[in-house]
């Protein structure tokens, strides 16, 4: 029997065994939280990589750890062909879940349902199990192979220099945590911060407060402000059009001296805000519907604000930045958190860029835009990754992706930043398949069951050839 067939009929076998592994580590509440002694990102992530390891080594694998922030199993005792390398922590779970976040649910269509599922300790496990599908087959590699668990990915990825301070990168290296076939370009990303200072002001009615968004990297599905001088039942009036506009859910509810604004969009990923419905920026259209004072330096505040981000338009027009390459696409930019008062705000802008952004087209003029609105942004731009698709590397992984799914592969590009994004050679391989939404970084993250299988036997039959010879 030919090793393809070998792995499948292993991989489906052990279908049950890798909802249960995925759950287990999908239980473990693992978003980045205070340092402590062992745990640089905090308690959540280095219990995930903890449960990570003990499962590797109850597979026979050889484990180490690094700093609390990075753990490797190993193949063989061979130095490292190819590195799989993955994350464990995971974004906040936010609101509007089906199921318990941190419970794997099987869902009656077939996928998995739980915060990591896809992104990306369903992947991380996928990977294990290949290695351990190989393992028990009783494949014999010539070269080692490294599964490498990273704990800060979603947060900046100050993880790995704790490992790679120690270790070169493999020849060769792909993280499961894009789709298929092959991501072998990723934009690259201008991430500031913003914040602004003004006069505070008792003139009526004013925006006293607001807040967005919790991480610089996650579409806000939620956002409120209060606004004095105004009841609930005229704010309501007044907003209707443009709630209706942004189609979001609007919720006013009285306060002392004025209304709590509350607005329902839809989660997502920052690198593809068209699968969003930003609740931020729809909440800056909506109070600049309202008759706010026109000479309260907030208000001003407000409406440049959803001037310089008008939702619904994520590319980069209200800043004066818009821009597309043939290898990249489209620039995106979403405002994805803001906390606001009456003499001043802070927030985060995530803009994903292409090969054709620099400083000159892209980073400064955005800066003086904002500037002339009072508002001060801080934080340098990284260039785009890619490496050439027609490699021996890359061909092989599309090789193995179109043995098992029958599909053409081809090389694809991401506006995600990656753990490969710095590591020469790297690209992006696995899990989703060609038009499944996954739901990452929102509500009701799901993997397809059956996909899932199919992937372990791509990564199975990468490994075996990329290492075997």
């Amino acid at each position: 029997m030919e090793l393809k067939e070998r792995i499948s009929q292993w991989v489906d076998a052990h279908r049950d065994e890798l909802i249960r592994d995925i759950g287990r580590l999908v239980a473990v509440k693992s978003v980045r939280g205070e340092s402590a002694p062992g745990a640089p990102f905090g308690p959540g992530p280095r219990a995930a990589l903890d449960e990570a390891l003990a499962m590797c080594r109850e597979y026979g694998f050889e484990t180490e750890i690094y700093g609390g922030a990075v753990g490797t199993a190993s193949f063989n005792s061979l130095p490292s062909a190819l590195d799989i390398l993955g994350h464990l922590d995971v974004v906040g779970e936010g609101e509007g879940w089906d199921t318990d976040p941190y419970r794997a649910t099987l869902g009656g269509d077939g996928c998995l349902y739980g915060r990591g599922v896809d992104d990306d300790k369903g992947p991380v496990v996928m990977a294990l199990t290949a290695l351990r599908c190989l393992r028990e087959l009783g494949v014999e590699l010539k070269q080692g192979c490294r599964l490498i668990m990273g704990t800060d990915e979603e947060s900046g990825s100050e993880d790995l220099p704790y490992f790679y301070g120690e270790n070169p990168p493999a020849p060769h290296t792909f993280t499961p945590d894009t789709g298929f076939p092959v991501y072998n370009t990723e934009k690259g990303r201008w991430a500031p911060s913003l914040s602004a200072a003004w006069d505070s002001s008792g003139a009526l009615p004013r925006v006293a407060s607001l807040q967005g968004g919790f991480r610089v990297n996650v579409i806000p599905g939620d956002a409120s402000a209060v606004v004095l001088g105004l009841d609930a039942e005229t704010a309501l009036w007044s907003a209707h059009s443009a709630a209706g506009a942004c189609a979001v859910d609007l919720l006013a509810e009285p306060v002392e001296g004025g209304v709590r604004l509350t607005v329902h969009g839809t989660q997502g990923h920052a690198a593809s805000p068209w699968e969003a419905n930003n609740a931020l920026t729809a909440l800056l259209s909506i109070l600049s519907a309202l008759p706010l004072a026109e000479d309260a330096p907030v208000n001003a505040a407000v409406r440049a604000l959803s001037e310089l981000f008008p939702h619904g338009s994520w590319g980069g027009q209200g800043l004066g930045i818009a821009q597309s390459d043939e290898l990249c696409g489209e620039l995106t930019a979403s405002l994805d958190v803001v906390e606001l008062g009456g003499s001043g705000f802070h927030g985060w802008l995530d803009c994903r860029v292409p090969t054709c952004a620099t400083e000159a087209n892209c980073r400064l003029p955005a800066v003086r835009a904002l500037a002339e609105s009072g508002i001060a942004a801080e934080g340098a731009m990284s260039r785009p990754h890619h490496t050439p698709g027609e490699g021996d590397f890359v061909r092989t992984l599309l090789r193995c992706y179109e043995t098992y799914t029958g599909l053409r592969g081809e090389c694809l590009s991401t506006g995600g930043g990656t753990y490969v994004h710095d590591i020469e050679g790297g690209v992006g391989f696995g899990v989703a398949m060609p038009g499944f939404q996954s739901n990452l970084h929102g509500a009701n993250e799901r993997l397809d069951v059956t996909s899932a299988l199919t992937a372990v036997k791509i990564f199975a039959l990468a490994v075996s050839e990329l290492c075997g010879k």
